[in-house]
């Protein structure tokens, strides 16, 4: 009998028309975008459905869209396959999606949740403002090739690791002109680099002001032990105490995602069946690249 694992998509996932199946086949999904246009002050569902891109791509909208979306194919799941949702032994988000996850797990409420994340979102957006950056993915190359690339970059500004995703796929966010220069030292190394199309260097410490704001945001919120255990980005363990589930949150903002040490955890603990619940499909590309053999479906609304 397979042994399931859950994951949530992070920002960038975000695409016009996400949500808008599931919410005229599924009542409960709907009444989540209902629910969230209530919470967040402004029309959640125009914009996930209509756009315009340029605002669902923004950081402080696209983090609730993702959230609510996500949440909203789960309720997808509940309907189609109720015993592939109760079998589920363990979940992981990926930055974003780990706020999915642990209220999947019960350990946040819904509105908690939505409402954390949506500050999450604005305190990360007036972050980036503060310091022009942003992020890219160098591919091809292994980690202490990075590495390399992260050193010499750090002469023009502050660089980091902040992604570690898969093999051969691992993201550098820093400061614009240190970007810049990993651009031009990888493609000199004829290394594959794409540049995201994110607000700033997210899981950097320029991220530091964010992660100030979060902290006092989750300190209003009830947060319970998970029903079932959730992977951190941070370190990829699971934390079971309320005051550390906050607490690697807050870390998150900061620190590097461990996405591919968290899978190797998931497998490592026996799960050997993955559903990825939310817009996109870029956790199941991620998963092949770990372990191509492990089975991972899709649920969205494509």
């Amino acid at each position: 009998m397979s042994r399931i694992g859950f994951l949530f998509p992070g920002q960038g996932a975000q695409h016009i028309g996400m949500g808008k199946q599931l919410v005229e086949q599924y009542p409960a999904a709907d009444a989540l975008f209902d629910q969230a246009n209530e919470i967040l002050g402004y029309d959640l569902r125009r914009l996930c459905f209509e756009g315009p891109s340029e605002e669902l791509d923004s950081t402080v909208i696209s983090q609730p869209a993702i959230f609510v979306t996500s949440l909203a194919a789960l309720e997808k799941l509940r309907v189609d396959a109720p015993d592939v949702v109760l079998g589920c032994e363990m979940a992981a988000g990926l930055s974003l999606g780990e706020y999915t996850a642990l209220v999947f797990s019960g350990a946040m409420s819904f509105e908690d949740g939505l409402k954390v994340v949506q500050k999450r979102g604005q305190a990360m957006q007036d972050a980036a403002d503060a310091t022009p950056s942003g992020m890219a993915s160098v591919l091809l190359l292994d980690l202490p090739e990075v590495e390399k690339i992260r050193d010499q970059a750090q002469a023009a500004g502050v660089v980091e690791i902040a992604n570690y995703l898969c093999p051969g796929n691992l993201v550098l966010s820093g400061s614009n002109a240190a970007i810049e220069k990993v651009l031009e030292i990888a493609e000199a190394a004829e290394a594959r680099v794409v540049p995201l199309a994110v607000a700033g260097a997210f899981h950097t410490k320029i991220m530091q002001p964010a992660d100030d704001r979060l902290r006092d945001a989750l300190s209003k919120v009830e947060m319970k032990t998970p029903e079932i255990p959730v992977i951190s980005n941070v370190d990829a363990s699971t934390h079971t105490d309320p005051s550390d589930l906050k607490d690697v949150l807050v870390r998150q903002v900061i620190s590097p995602v461990r996405w591919e040490d968290s899978i190797r955890s998931m497998l490592d603990q026996g799960i050997d069946e993955f559903y990825e619940i939310g817009p996109g499909r870029v956790l199941a590309g991620l998963l092949k690249r770990i372990q191509r053999k492990i089975p991972c479906t899709v649920i969205n609304d494509s």
